[in-house]
């Protein structure tokens, strides 16, 4: 069943109306062509349970707001990030974001497990909080670094010559600065070298209209709206269904 979510206008804006999929999760995973109930979802499971256990021994919180303003990835968007990476066993994973890092240690964990991959993280430190900075990528293992380059800055001065660097992506997340004009430069860069099959997860869509307008924009692309863990928020999917030449 659907849900249709009616946003609220701001600044004199009318934001875009998302229908959500209730079944989402089973939808993402028809798109992967992987196996549905997922087989991988246990393992996320005793993953997170990892991840609550180093933070709270660091003295840290894990979720909404824990992070100075800034939030933890979702468990349904972790969720998403994990069985995506665990199907598509990708060779390149781009995400812009850190914070604590809870998502950049699920994408490393399933690439360990994959036993193939690299992931790049974009993030521009907090300009006045800057005791956050001790907490950047708190949740990421020494182990898991291995397979892990960190680069500092935004993702407007670093992602294009990242993206040149690279090649091809095959799973893109945005978690970073989460305006109309920021979420579509960012998809657009990730779209310029997404591999035929690639996803891109990207958080915090109800708030403006940027998810809404490259969907309308790249219709190769098949997108699914969901809904956050709490219920508070909505992220996005989109998946390159345009065939390998």
């Amino acid at each position: 069943m659907q849900l249709t979510v009616k946003l609220q206008q701001r600044k004199l804006k009318r934001l875009p109306q998302y229908h959500v999929d209730d079944d989402w999760d089973e939808r993402l995973h028809g798109l992967l062509g992987a196996a549905w109930p997922c087989p991988e979802r246990r393992r996320f499971e005793d993953l997170m349970a990892d991840v609550r256990a180093l933070l709270a021994a660091q003295g840290l919180g894990y979720g909404r707001a824990t992070y100075g303003c800034y939030s933890d990835s979702d468990p349904s968007l972790g969720g998403a990030i994990w069985c995506a990476v665990s199907h598509l066993r990708p060779e390149v994973v781009i995400e812009t974001g850190v914070g604590h890092g809870v998502s950049s240690r699920i994408i490393l964990e399933a690439l360990q497990h994959n036993e193939r991959g690299h992931l790049w993280s974009i993030d521009l430190p907090h300009f006045f909080e800057r005791q956050l900075h001790t907490q950047t990528g708190a949740a990421v293992t020494a182990a898991n670094r291995i397979r892990w380059s960190y680069l500092e800055g935004s993702s407007q001065q670093r992602l294009p010559s990242l993206i040149a660097e690279v090649g091809h992506v095959e799973v893109f997340v945005h978690d970073s600065l989460h305006t109309a004009k920021n979420t579509m430069f960012e998809m657009d860069q990730a779209a310029s070298v997404l591999s035929p099959g690639g996803v891109m997860l990207v958080d915090d869509i109800a708030t403006h209209e940027g998810f809404a307008k490259f969907a309308v924009r790249h219709p190769g692309y098949r997108t699914i709206v969901c809904p956050s863990a709490d219920g508070i928020g909505l992220f996005g999917i989109a998946v390159n269904t345009a065939e390998a030449d």
